[in-house]
């Protein structure tokens, strides 16, 4: 029994998507509960490697037969979506859905930022945009879209963020290297800033008491403050989030 046809019963069993690590533990399982049985002995000790690789081949597979649903990996996890040109009958199987408010564009913009250029201070991160992001970073923290990651190795240790799993899941990407220009956008120098922008005294690099009189976010939102090249480009590449293609 080839293993990709193992890994396609799994996943259109799944309640949820699958990384290729759960898969294996579940092959190894399957081997300990069925002792003696030199199919399921065969797949117990198969290497991930191997496995990512029926999965794609799986997925090839699904893709030339040009079926109404598909095999795909979303921020590191495989699960079977229905191709988008069904959508309009599946709203109307599934009803339509409360969706979170969009993101504004000054969020967008800061988004961007941190997925490009990760992991990074907000002080950093208003050197580029140019305003305090406070606000919009509880928004996106809310969201579920960036986390702390760890805090940056300079006096006062701020903490740094990134993005989340949720993020890759929210744009329907498989991982980070799948972002447009990733490699030519990282390149492009951050200078550390001279001050700090941000309120909020625990995540400062320099004493609360020169930060009286700086920008705010809510300013920024109102007006549309832009940021550079670097920011136009990646928010350009974040403006469409992924459809919900569950089956």
């Amino acid at each position: 029994m080839e293993l990709k046809f193992i890994l396609e019963s799994l996943l259109f069993s799944a309640q949820k998507p699958m990384s290729a690590k759960e898969l294996r533990d579940l092959l190894a399982a399957a081997a300990e509960q069925s002792e003696g049985d030199a199919t399921t002995a065969a797949y117990k000790k198969v290497k991930e490697s191997e496995l990512v690789a029926a999965l794609e081949e799986l997925s090839r597979d699904h893709e030339a037969a040009n079926r109404s649903y598909r095999l795909v990996c979303v921020a590191g996890a495989w699960q079977f979506v229905t191709q988008p040109e069904y959508a309009p009958w599946l709203k109307a199987l599934v009803g339509l859905k409360n969706r979170p408010p969009r993101l504004s564009q000054p969020a967008l913009e800061t988004l961007a930022i941190i997925a490009y250029r990760q992991p990074l201070t907000r002080a950093e991160i208003e050197q580029v945009r140019g305003v305090s992001v406070d606000g919009v970073m509880q928004t996106l923290a809310e969201r579920g879209l960036v986390e702390q990651v760890g805090r940056a190795d300079v006096v006062g240790r701020p903490p740094t963020y990134g993005t989340t799993s949720l993020f890759l899941e929210y744009f329907g990407l498989r991982s980070l290297e799948e972002l447009p220009a990733a490699d030519e956008l990282r390149r492009i120098e951050v200078k550390k800033p001279e001050s700090l922008l941000t309120a909020d005294p625990g995540l400062a690099t320099v004493p609360p008491e020169q930060l009286v009189g700086q920008k705010s976010e809510a300013g920024d939102q109102n007006s549309g403050v832009g940021a550079g090249e670097t920011v136009s480009t990646a928010d350009s590449a974040l403006r469409a989030p992924h459809s919900n293609e569950h089956s």
